[in-house]
Protein backbone atom coordinates (compact mmCIF):
# COMPACT_ATOMS: atom_id res chain seq x y z
CA UNK A 1 0.00 0.00 0.00
CA UNK A 2 2.64 2.58 0.41
CA UNK A 3 3.34 4.94 -2.01
CA UNK A 4 6.66 6.90 -2.75
CA UNK A 5 4.74 10.00 -0.94
CA UNK A 6 4.31 7.69 2.35
CA UNK A 7 7.99 6.16 2.09
CA UNK A 8 9.00 9.89 3.08
CA UNK A 9 7.84 9.68 5.98
CA UNK A 10 8.34 7.27 9.10
CA UNK A 11 6.10 4.50 9.69
CA UNK A 12 5.03 3.77 12.93
CA UNK A 13 3.07 0.48 14.19
CA UNK A 14 0.79 1.18 17.10
CA UNK A 15 0.10 -1.90 19.55
CA UNK A 16 -3.30 -0.61 20.52
CA UNK A 17 -5.79 1.72 18.61
CA UNK A 18 -5.07 4.99 17.11
CA UNK A 19 -7.33 7.78 18.28
CA UNK A 20 -8.16 10.37 16.00
CA UNK A 21 -8.88 13.70 18.14
CA UNK A 22 -8.14 14.79 21.26
CA UNK A 23 -11.48 16.39 22.49
CA UNK A 24 -13.77 14.94 25.14
CA UNK A 25 -14.45 11.88 23.01
CA UNK A 26 -11.04 10.66 22.21
CA UNK A 27 -9.75 11.52 25.93
CA UNK A 28 -12.30 9.96 27.06
CA UNK A 29 -11.35 6.21 25.39
CA UNK A 30 -7.97 6.56 25.69
CA UNK A 31 -8.73 6.69 29.59
CA UNK A 32 -10.73 3.87 29.45
CA UNK A 33 -8.54 1.94 27.71
CA UNK A 34 -5.70 2.81 30.20
CA UNK A 35 -7.95 2.06 33.21
CA UNK A 36 -7.90 -1.47 31.51
CA UNK A 37 -4.20 -1.87 30.84
CA UNK A 38 -4.87 -1.29 26.95
CA UNK A 39 -2.22 1.66 24.98
CA UNK A 40 -3.51 3.64 22.62
CA UNK A 41 -1.65 6.67 20.29
CA UNK A 42 -3.96 10.01 20.01
CA UNK A 43 -2.92 12.03 17.36
CA UNK A 44 -4.26 15.53 17.65
CA UNK A 45 -4.40 18.16 14.40
CA UNK A 46 -3.46 21.09 16.65
CA UNK A 47 -1.63 21.83 19.87
CA UNK A 48 -3.35 21.44 22.18
CA UNK A 49 -6.80 19.16 24.09
CA UNK A 50 -9.82 20.12 23.39
CA UNK A 51 -9.05 22.63 20.97
CA UNK A 52 -12.66 22.91 20.38
CA UNK A 53 -13.08 24.85 23.87
CA UNK A 54 -9.97 25.75 23.90
CA UNK A 55 -9.81 27.66 20.80
CA UNK A 56 -13.80 28.28 19.17
CA UNK A 57 -15.47 29.19 22.01
CA UNK A 58 -17.02 32.40 23.32
CA UNK A 59 -15.29 33.57 26.84
CA UNK A 60 -18.90 33.55 28.63
CA UNK A 61 -19.40 30.22 27.68
CA UNK A 62 -20.49 27.87 30.54
CA UNK A 63 -21.59 24.00 29.96
CA UNK A 64 -25.57 24.26 29.34
CA UNK A 65 -26.23 21.04 31.34
CA UNK A 66 -25.56 20.53 35.04
CA UNK A 67 -22.18 19.00 35.87
CA UNK A 68 -23.46 15.32 36.40
CA UNK A 69 -24.76 15.34 33.42
CA UNK A 70 -21.06 16.31 31.32
CA UNK A 71 -18.72 14.03 33.13
CA UNK A 72 -16.03 11.95 31.40
CA UNK A 73 -16.04 8.53 32.11
CA UNK A 74 -13.72 7.73 35.52
CA UNK A 75 -13.57 11.22 37.04
CA UNK A 76 -15.97 12.99 38.39
CA UNK A 77 -15.81 17.23 38.39
CA UNK A 78 -14.42 19.25 40.99
CA UNK A 79 -16.66 19.30 43.87
CA UNK A 80 -16.48 23.14 44.25
CA UNK A 81 -17.26 23.32 41.05
CA UNK A 82 -20.66 25.12 40.36
CA UNK A 83 -23.45 23.41 39.03
CA UNK A 84 -23.08 24.83 35.35
CA UNK A 85 -18.82 25.11 35.32
CA UNK A 86 -17.46 27.92 32.67
CA UNK A 87 -15.09 27.40 30.25
CA UNK A 88 -12.14 27.74 31.82
CA UNK A 89 -13.09 25.26 34.59
CA UNK A 90 -14.56 22.66 32.00
CA UNK A 91 -10.74 22.93 30.03
CA UNK A 92 -9.09 22.72 33.36
CA UNK A 93 -11.22 19.34 33.87
CA UNK A 94 -10.08 17.87 30.65
CA UNK A 95 -6.81 18.93 31.18
CA UNK A 96 -6.39 16.60 34.91
CA UNK A 97 -8.75 14.04 33.23
CA UNK A 98 -5.71 13.86 30.92
CA UNK A 99 -3.13 14.00 33.66
CA UNK A 100 -4.79 11.40 35.63
CA UNK A 101 -4.83 8.90 32.95
CA UNK A 102 -1.39 9.68 31.63
CA UNK A 103 -2.64 10.73 28.11
CA UNK A 104 0.18 12.19 25.92
CA UNK A 105 -1.27 13.05 23.05
CA UNK A 106 1.02 13.07 19.22
CA UNK A 107 0.00 17.36 18.94
CA UNK A 108 0.05 19.09 15.13
CA UNK A 109 -0.64 15.44 13.59
CA UNK A 110 -3.45 16.61 11.15
CA UNK A 111 -4.98 13.35 9.44
CA UNK A 112 -5.04 13.32 5.47
CA UNK A 113 -6.05 9.84 5.14
CA UNK A 114 -7.09 6.98 6.40
CA UNK A 115 -8.23 3.93 5.57
CA UNK A 116 -8.07 -0.25 6.00
CA UNK A 117 -5.70 -2.49 4.12
CA UNK A 118 -7.51 -5.88 3.79
CA UNK A 119 -4.25 -7.85 2.61
CA UNK A 120 -2.34 -6.50 5.85
CA UNK A 121 -5.71 -6.23 7.88
CA UNK A 122 -4.45 -3.12 9.35
CA UNK A 123 -5.53 0.40 9.16
CA UNK A 124 -3.16 2.94 7.59
CA UNK A 125 -3.36 7.07 8.89
CA UNK A 126 -1.16 9.27 7.49
CA UNK A 127 -0.65 12.74 8.74
CA UNK A 128 2.10 15.38 7.61
CA UNK A 129 4.57 13.58 9.19
CA UNK A 130 4.18 10.06 9.29
CA UNK A 131 2.01 6.89 8.29
CA UNK A 132 0.36 5.24 11.43
CA UNK A 133 -0.62 1.63 11.12
CA UNK A 134 -3.05 -0.26 14.02
CA UNK A 135 -5.82 -2.90 14.37
CA UNK A 136 -8.16 -0.50 15.75
CA UNK A 137 -8.92 2.59 13.96
CA UNK A 138 -10.95 5.16 17.17
CA UNK A 139 -12.56 8.29 14.83
CA UNK A 140 -12.93 10.91 17.71
CA UNK A 141 -13.40 14.02 15.65
CA UNK A 142 -17.23 14.28 16.65
CA UNK A 143 -19.59 16.27 15.33
CA UNK A 144 -18.02 19.48 15.44
CA UNK A 145 -15.13 19.37 13.92
CA UNK A 146 -15.70 22.31 10.67
CA UNK A 147 -18.01 24.91 10.97
CA UNK A 148 -20.65 25.64 8.75
CA UNK A 149 -20.46 28.68 6.61
CA UNK A 150 -24.00 29.34 5.35
CA UNK A 151 -24.25 29.30 1.50
CA UNK A 152 -26.53 33.33 1.51
CA UNK A 153 -26.65 35.60 -1.45
CA UNK A 154 -24.22 38.10 -1.57
CA UNK A 155 -22.84 37.12 1.93
CA UNK A 156 -19.37 38.16 -0.10
CA UNK A 157 -20.91 41.64 -0.89
CA UNK A 158 -21.02 43.32 2.53
CA UNK A 159 -18.26 45.50 3.72
CA UNK A 160 -18.10 45.40 7.22
CA UNK A 161 -17.18 42.32 9.23
CA UNK A 162 -18.62 38.38 9.05
CA UNK A 163 -17.46 36.52 12.03
CA UNK A 164 -18.35 32.92 12.55
CA UNK A 165 -19.34 32.14 16.09
CA UNK A 166 -15.94 30.05 15.96
CA UNK A 167 -14.12 33.00 16.09
CA UNK A 168 -16.16 35.27 18.61
CA UNK A 169 -14.74 35.59 21.81
CA UNK A 170 -16.47 38.63 23.26
CA UNK A 171 -19.50 41.47 22.71
CA UNK A 172 -16.61 44.26 23.39
CA UNK A 173 -15.29 44.05 19.60
CA UNK A 174 -18.96 44.80 19.09
CA UNK A 175 -19.45 47.89 20.97
CA UNK A 176 -22.62 49.88 20.21
CA UNK A 177 -22.80 48.36 16.78
CA UNK A 178 -26.41 47.11 14.81
CA UNK A 179 -25.76 43.07 14.34
CA UNK A 180 -26.97 40.58 12.64
CA UNK A 181 -26.54 37.22 14.63
CA UNK A 182 -27.68 34.52 11.78
CA UNK A 183 -28.81 31.72 14.12
CA UNK A 184 -31.56 31.18 16.65
CA UNK A 185 -29.62 27.79 18.60
CA UNK A 186 -27.52 28.10 21.97
CA UNK A 187 -24.78 29.91 20.25
CA UNK A 188 -27.15 32.41 18.67
CA UNK A 189 -28.95 33.35 21.43
CA UNK A 190 -26.08 33.36 24.26
CA UNK A 191 -24.05 35.79 21.66
CA UNK A 192 -27.22 38.09 21.71
CA UNK A 193 -26.95 37.86 25.22
CA UNK A 194 -23.75 38.76 25.29
CA UNK A 195 -23.48 41.68 22.46
CA UNK A 196 -25.95 43.27 24.84
CA UNK A 197 -23.82 43.46 27.61
CA UNK A 198 -21.76 46.05 25.26
CA UNK A 199 -24.48 48.11 24.24
CA UNK A 200 -24.92 46.56 20.73
CA UNK A 201 -28.08 45.90 19.27
CA UNK A 202 -28.32 42.32 17.93
CA UNK A 203 -30.82 41.27 15.44
CA UNK A 204 -30.95 37.66 15.41
CA UNK A 205 -32.16 35.79 12.23
CA UNK A 206 -35.22 32.83 13.21
CA UNK A 207 -35.80 30.57 9.91
CA UNK A 208 -37.87 27.46 11.56
CA UNK A 209 -38.90 26.82 14.46
CA UNK A 210 -37.09 26.17 17.71
CA UNK A 211 -37.96 24.68 21.11
CA UNK A 212 -36.78 27.18 24.04
CA UNK A 213 -36.91 25.63 27.41
CA UNK A 214 -35.61 27.34 30.79
CA UNK A 215 -32.30 26.22 31.96
CA UNK A 216 -33.25 25.85 35.08
CA UNK A 217 -36.88 26.04 36.66
CA UNK A 218 -38.48 26.20 40.44
CA UNK A 219 -34.28 25.71 41.07
CA UNK A 220 -33.77 22.73 39.32
CA UNK A 221 -32.61 21.88 35.91
CA UNK A 222 -35.01 21.39 33.45
CA UNK A 223 -32.68 18.60 31.58
CA UNK A 224 -32.40 17.03 35.38
CA UNK A 225 -36.69 17.13 35.41
CA UNK A 226 -36.90 15.70 32.24
CA UNK A 227 -33.99 12.95 32.52
CA UNK A 228 -35.60 12.30 36.09
CA UNK A 229 -39.37 11.88 34.71
CA UNK A 230 -38.17 9.48 31.82
CA UNK A 231 -37.51 7.12 34.50
CA UNK A 232 -41.59 6.59 35.02
CA UNK A 233 -43.49 8.42 31.90
CA UNK A 234 -43.74 7.82 28.26
CA UNK A 235 -41.53 10.43 26.27
CA UNK A 236 -44.52 12.09 24.93
CA UNK A 237 -45.99 12.96 28.18
CA UNK A 238 -42.51 14.10 29.79
CA UNK A 239 -42.40 16.70 26.65
CA UNK A 240 -45.85 17.90 27.45
CA UNK A 241 -45.11 18.52 31.08
CA UNK A 242 -41.89 20.00 29.55
CA UNK A 243 -43.69 22.71 26.95
CA UNK A 244 -46.14 23.45 29.86
CA UNK A 245 -42.98 24.48 32.47
CA UNK A 246 -42.13 26.76 29.60
CA UNK A 247 -44.88 28.13 28.80
CA UNK A 248 -45.21 28.94 32.48
CA UNK A 249 -41.55 30.42 32.89
CA UNK A 250 -41.54 31.90 29.29
CA UNK A 251 -44.50 32.65 28.01
CA UNK A 252 -45.85 32.07 24.79
CA UNK A 253 -42.61 32.49 22.37
CA UNK A 254 -44.49 32.17 19.33
CA UNK A 255 -45.23 35.67 19.87
CA UNK A 256 -41.97 36.38 19.76
CA UNK A 257 -41.33 35.51 16.39
CA UNK A 258 -39.87 31.50 18.20
CA UNK A 259 -42.04 29.36 16.94
CA UNK A 260 -42.33 25.77 18.24
CA UNK A 261 -41.92 22.59 16.37
CA UNK A 262 -44.92 20.64 16.61
CA UNK A 263 -42.70 17.15 17.54
CA UNK A 264 -41.68 17.76 21.21
CA UNK A 265 -38.42 18.35 22.18
CA UNK A 266 -36.84 15.89 23.95
CA UNK A 267 -38.33 13.10 20.50
CA UNK A 268 -37.19 16.02 18.22
CA UNK A 269 -33.87 15.69 19.96
CA UNK A 270 -34.11 12.09 19.78
CA UNK A 271 -34.98 12.16 15.96
CA UNK A 272 -33.32 14.78 14.59
CA UNK A 273 -30.73 16.20 17.13
CA UNK A 274 -31.97 19.42 17.06
CA UNK A 275 -31.07 20.68 20.64
CA UNK A 276 -33.29 22.77 22.47
CA UNK A 277 -32.51 26.24 23.49
CA UNK A 278 -31.96 26.10 26.94
CA UNK A 279 -32.60 30.04 27.69
CA UNK A 280 -30.19 32.07 30.14
CA UNK A 281 -31.95 35.41 29.47
CA UNK A 282 -32.14 36.02 26.23
CA UNK A 283 -35.89 35.72 26.11
CA UNK A 284 -36.42 38.46 28.61
CA UNK A 285 -34.20 40.52 26.49
CA UNK A 286 -35.93 39.65 23.41
CA UNK A 287 -39.71 40.55 25.23
CA UNK A 288 -37.55 44.00 26.20
CA UNK A 289 -36.72 44.57 22.85
CA UNK A 290 -32.76 44.79 23.21
CA UNK A 291 -32.78 41.34 21.15
CA UNK A 292 -34.90 41.76 17.84
CA UNK A 293 -36.34 38.66 16.11
CA UNK A 294 -36.13 38.43 12.33
CA UNK A 295 -36.78 36.40 9.57
CA UNK A 296 -34.96 34.53 7.03
CA UNK A 297 -31.99 36.16 4.77
CA UNK A 298 -33.47 36.44 0.91
CA UNK A 299 -30.18 38.41 0.30
CA UNK A 300 -27.23 39.94 2.30
CA UNK A 301 -26.50 43.91 0.45
CA UNK A 302 -22.86 46.03 0.65
CA UNK A 303 -24.34 47.73 3.94
CA UNK A 304 -27.04 45.32 5.22
CA UNK A 305 -29.58 42.82 4.75
CA UNK A 306 -33.04 41.75 2.87
CA UNK A 307 -35.32 39.66 4.19
CA UNK A 308 -38.04 37.57 3.13
CA UNK A 309 -40.94 39.29 4.37
CA UNK A 310 -39.81 42.44 2.25
CA UNK A 311 -38.01 44.27 5.12
CA UNK A 312 -34.61 46.07 4.60
CA UNK A 313 -31.96 47.11 7.12
CA UNK A 314 -28.50 47.94 7.37
CA UNK A 315 -26.04 46.31 9.40
CA UNK A 316 -22.46 47.25 10.96
CA UNK A 317 -21.61 43.55 11.60
CA UNK A 318 -22.58 39.82 11.30
CA UNK A 319 -22.22 37.04 13.16
CA UNK A 320 -22.84 33.69 12.38
CA UNK A 321 -23.92 31.17 14.54
CA UNK A 322 -24.42 28.62 11.91
CA UNK A 323 -22.90 25.56 14.25
CA UNK A 324 -20.41 22.98 13.20
CA UNK A 325 -19.96 19.98 11.72
CA UNK A 326 -18.36 16.44 10.92
CA UNK A 327 -15.06 16.41 8.67
CA UNK A 328 -15.18 12.59 8.60
CA UNK A 329 -15.60 12.40 4.94
CA UNK A 330 -12.52 14.79 3.93
CA UNK A 331 -9.74 12.07 5.25
CA UNK A 332 -12.00 8.60 6.18
CA UNK A 333 -11.40 6.92 2.40
CA UNK A 334 -13.92 4.01 0.94
CA UNK A 335 -15.87 3.69 3.97
CA UNK A 336 -19.47 2.71 3.85
CA UNK A 337 -20.40 3.44 7.26
CA UNK A 338 -20.61 7.04 7.30
CA UNK A 339 -23.20 8.84 6.15
CA UNK A 340 -22.40 11.55 3.74
CA UNK A 341 -22.59 14.23 6.22
CA UNK A 342 -19.90 12.82 7.96
CA UNK A 343 -22.12 10.98 10.61
CA UNK A 344 -22.85 6.97 11.40
CA UNK A 345 -25.31 5.35 9.34
CA UNK A 346 -26.30 3.66 12.51
CA UNK A 347 -28.37 5.85 15.10
CA UNK A 348 -27.74 5.81 19.11
CA UNK A 349 -27.15 3.76 20.67
CA UNK A 350 -25.57 0.90 18.09
CA UNK A 351 -23.79 3.50 16.05
CA UNK A 352 -20.00 3.30 18.16
CA UNK A 353 -19.13 0.32 16.10
CA UNK A 354 -17.96 -0.30 12.18
CA UNK A 355 -16.61 -3.08 10.87
CA UNK A 356 -12.76 -4.39 10.82
CA UNK A 357 -11.95 -2.66 14.07
CA UNK A 358 -13.30 0.75 13.21
CA UNK A 359 -14.95 2.82 16.09
CA UNK A 360 -16.73 5.92 16.62
CA UNK A 361 -17.13 8.41 19.45
CA UNK A 362 -18.55 11.44 19.69
CA UNK A 363 -21.37 11.37 17.28
CA UNK A 364 -24.44 10.38 18.96
CA UNK A 365 -25.84 13.91 19.06
CA UNK A 366 -26.38 13.52 23.02
CA UNK A 367 -23.86 15.46 24.19
CA UNK A 368 -20.84 14.40 26.67
CA UNK A 369 -23.48 11.70 28.05
CA UNK A 370 -23.54 9.94 24.48
CA UNK A 371 -19.96 10.13 24.34
CA UNK A 372 -19.09 8.33 27.95
CA UNK A 373 -21.45 5.71 27.03
CA UNK A 374 -19.77 5.04 23.64
CA UNK A 375 -16.25 5.28 25.29
CA UNK A 376 -17.11 2.77 27.74
CA UNK A 377 -18.70 0.63 25.39
CA UNK A 378 -15.64 1.00 22.58
CA UNK A 379 -12.86 -0.06 25.50
CA UNK A 380 -14.47 -2.86 26.55
CA UNK A 381 -14.92 -4.26 23.11
CA UNK A 382 -11.08 -3.13 22.10
CA UNK A 383 -10.21 -5.04 25.55
CA UNK A 384 -11.85 -7.84 25.20
CA UNK A 385 -9.93 -8.72 21.65
CA UNK A 386 -6.65 -7.59 23.12
CA UNK A 387 -6.74 -9.59 25.58
CA UNK A 388 -6.75 -12.54 23.11
CA UNK A 389 -4.10 -11.28 21.23
CA UNK A 390 -1.65 -10.35 24.22
CA UNK A 391 -2.84 -12.88 26.89
CA UNK A 392 -4.22 -11.95 30.39
CA UNK A 393 -1.70 -9.72 31.30
CA UNK A 394 -1.99 -7.12 34.39
CA UNK A 395 -2.34 -3.56 33.88
CA UNK A 396 1.38 -2.85 34.93
CA UNK A 397 2.97 -4.87 32.43
CA UNK A 398 1.21 -3.83 29.54
CA UNK A 399 1.43 -0.41 29.96
CA UNK A 400 4.67 -0.74 30.96
CA UNK A 401 5.81 -2.26 27.74
CA UNK A 402 6.52 -0.08 24.51
CA UNK A 403 3.39 0.66 22.73
CA UNK A 404 4.53 2.11 18.81
CA UNK A 405 7.57 1.02 16.86
CA UNK A 406 9.40 2.70 14.14
CA UNK A 407 10.30 2.20 10.76
CA UNK A 408 12.08 4.90 9.18
CA UNK A 409 12.06 4.90 5.27
CA UNK A 410 14.26 6.80 3.38
CA UNK A 411 13.97 8.07 -0.15
CA UNK A 412 16.94 5.84 -1.88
Amino acid sequence: MSSCLEEKHSRIFVTGPIIVGAGPSGLSVAACLSNRGVPSVILERTDCLASLWQKRTYDRLKLHLPKHFCELPLMKFPKNFPRYPSKQQFISYVESYAARFNIKPVFNQTVEKAEFDVATGLWTVKTQDAVYSSTWLVVATGENAEPVIPDIPGLKKFTGPVVHTSAYKSGSEFANRKVLVVGCGNSGMEVCLDLCRYNALPHMVVRNSVHVLPRDCFGLSSFGIAMTLLKWFPLKLVDNLLLLLAKFSLGNTDRLGLRRPKTGPIELKNVTGKTPVLDVGAIALIQSGQIRVTQAVKEITRKGAKFVDGQEMEFDSIILATGYKSNVPDWLKDNSFFTKEGMPKTPFPNGWKGENGLYTVGFTRRGLLGTAFDAVKIAEDITEQWMKMNGPLGSSNICSSPHIIHFQFNKS
